[in-house]
């Protein structure tokens, strides 16, 4: 939790005490506020809504984050009997209902569009076809034009049934700048910066939304990825191969790119931290061996 949602919350009511590692909260019951986030954070605005479902009042989140899962999570709360509206704006408006008013529901949760934009990495690095069902190209318009820059053929299926891909050339490099949905979302870019790491030519990648967010790239160096990262940038001059090497996985993406670059790689490349990925990935390693991958799983 952030200081964007301990700020939110007290505004409707609640208390904080914060000890070291720990958050003690308390309200007898939250009332309605208007809250405008400085960012429009995901992790903020879903926060913000579920309290507000059954606080005394309306809430209005201005500058909410629009991502898909947002709008997601407005149509499974709207489906339990909550007052929601705005869905899809950054505006959303919520009219508190009683406490145990809320109603069991059936629903079923978007497609991950971060899972799908790995499986898609994988066949630009790597070369061929796939069809990945279920994604939703509505849902990444902004990374699969990057992608088509890059040289991936990528056609959506009638009724959002799910992608085909097919990738049959060297990809070729593209400038990317990360942005608030619909721009590219920062948990892409250590797999652009993968594929980047491959491409003919040179990319520049610019995180506009969370500095720093490079530490991935020294483990692309080791295996032979020619990448400078300052700041807010990278650059980054594709080879024609990467070499295996053993890497170790910070965090949820860049164990995902990590792998992503393995399969690119001549040699072994031995992905250590692969907890981190199995936090966001179910299966990774059988679906990519479905694919003809050689991959396995140590321990």
């Amino acid at each position: 939790m952030c200081s964007s949602d301990l700020k939110a919350l007290e505004a409707m009511g609640a208390e904080f005490t914060i000890r070291r590692d720990v958050i003690e909260a308390r309200a007898e019951r939250l009332n309605g506020a208007s809250i405008a986030l400085e960012f429009p954070s995901v992790g903020a605005t879903e926060n913000i809504l579920t309290a507000a479902v059954h606080a005394k009042g309306v809430t209005v989140i201005d500058n909410a984050a629009r991502e898909p899962e947002i709008s997601d999570l407005c149509d499974f709360l709207v489906g339990m009997g909550a007052n929601v509206s705005g869905i899809g704006t950054s505006t959303l408006t919520i009219e508190g209902v009683e406490p145990g008013s809320l109603r069991p529901t059936t629903h079923a949760t978007v497609p991950d569009r971060i899972q799908a934009a790995t499986y898609l990495a994988a066949v630009g690095v790597c070369q061929g076809e796939l069809t990945l069902l279920g994604a939703r190209a509505d849902h990444m318009e902004m990374l699969l034009q990057r992608f088509h820059r890059m040289g991936l053929s990528v056609t959506e299926l009638p009724d959002h049934a799910g992608l085909e891909v097919r990738s049959s050339a060297r990809l070729k490099s593209t400038d990317v700048a990360t942005l608030p949905y619909p721009g590219v979302a920062t948990d892409y870019k250590p797999l652009i910066v993968a594929m980047l790491s491959v491409a003919d030519g040179v990319g520049i990648v610019t995180e506009n939304l969370y500095p720093g967010r490079f530490r991935y790239v020294e483990e692309l160096q080791r295996l032979g990825a020619d990448i400078r990262a300052d700041g807010h940038h990278a650059v980054v001059r594709g080879v024609p191969r990467l070499s295996g090497a053993p890497v170790r996985a910070h965090d949820i993406r860049a164990g995902a790119a990590l792998v992503v670059a393995g399969l690119a790689a001549d040699g072994v490349t031995t992905v250590a931290g692969v907890d981190h990925v199995d936090r966001g990935y179910d299966n990774l390693v059988g679906r990519l061996r479905s694919l003809g991958a050689d991959i396995e799983r140590l321990g």
